[in-house]
């Protein structure tokens, strides 16, 4: 019997029982799940196939995959885990001679390991240096990016990213406090443009997402796999994706409806000429969100969506 951490005991894996349904896990198959974390889903996954599905585990963080490995002990002959990044889904796959899957699922984002581990710099909760990287294999921290940008792709990064009406200014002060090497020191930084430290949202949570997101690549190698997903998938798989920001729901719900549709040809030309085939039916015509029991046991679940979609 494995014995789980204290920060293990308290995950709550966001959208469990909804996700896992939707994967319409059976005994006898093959799923991937793309952001193992701490191996919440996958746990839900391996116990729902009752010893008798293979999984693979992808996470860019190593820590992540420690901490899985030993959640999930005894499912170890029904598991494999791989240290790398989801955008190269389809590599990990074929290498691992795991294709074709019944089940793909993304659960975007940060994880509570990550965000609760001050050191990586992902929160501004404690004072810490400014990291932000998924994997220490990575090169550029949010560091970088806050020092060395021009002011103006500054204000473009964390208004693109962030969605945040202050950007100017918060990239203007940014520039003017040069060197900003602490998660503290930025915060402060824009605590004093924007004001409201004691709102409901701290004022430096869009700057600190846009960060993440642009150190981590997320919404390009979300693109890129979510087309390297629907090679993996076996003819009825299923591709199950939690986002949490509006930007990542853009990028799943729009591919779900391009890949979906059979001609992609502008809707002038008399004749179709691109040749498209769908290759998806979309399950969730509406996106799958969390009940207000939920949200008020894991108030982290407040924003998600749940999006699934079926391989023709």
């Amino acid at each position: 019997m494995v014995t789980l951490t204290m920060a293990e005991q308290k995950h709550i894996p966001v959208l469990l029982n909804e996700a896992v349904e939707a994967l319409n896990v059976r005994p006898g198959r093959r799923y991937v799940d793309c952001t193992l974390g701490m191996g919440g889903h996958s746990l839900t996954i391996l116990e729902r196939g009752q010893s008798d599905i293979q999984l693979l585990g992808i996470d860019a963080d190593p820590e992540a995959i420690s901490i899985a490995r030993n959640r999930l002990l005894d499912f170890s002959l029904s598991t494999i885990f791989i240290n790398d990044n989801f955008g190269n889904l389809e590599s990990i796959c074929y290498e691992n001679h795991f294709y074709p899957v019944d089940g793909i699922l993304f659960d975007l984002g940060i994880s509570s390991m990550q965000l609760d581990d001050t050191e990586r710099g992902f929160s501004f909760r404690a004072d810490a240096p400014l990291d932000m990287r998924y994997s220490p294999d990575q090169i550029m921290t949010a560091t970088d990016l806050v020092n060395l940008l021009p002011e103006e792709k500054l204000a473009e990064l964390i208004y693109k990213y962030g969605e945040e009406p202050r950007s100017r200014q918060i990239a203007k002060a940014i520039v003017r406090k040069r060197p900003v090497v602490s998660t503290g020191q930025l915060a402060q930084i824009i605590e004093q443009i924007a004001g409201g430290k004691h709102r409901k949202i701290h004022p430096a949570t869009r700057t600190f997402m846009a960060l993440r997101i642009v150190v981590n690549h997320e919404l390009e190698k979300l693109e890129q796999a979510l087309s390297q997903a629907v090679n993996c998938l076996d003819r009825r798989g299923r591709l199950v994706v939690i986002s949490y920001h509006s930007l990542e729901d853009r990028i799943v719900k729009q591919f779900f409806k391009r890949e979906s549709t059979g001609c992609l040809c502008p809707p002038r030309v008399p004749i179709c000429t691109c040749g498209h085939i769908p290759t998806l039916k979309v399950i969730s015509k509406k996106a799958i969100m969390p009940t207000e029991m939920e949200i008020m046991h894991n108030p982290r679940s407040r924003s998600a969506k749940l999006r699934v979609a079926e391989r023709l």
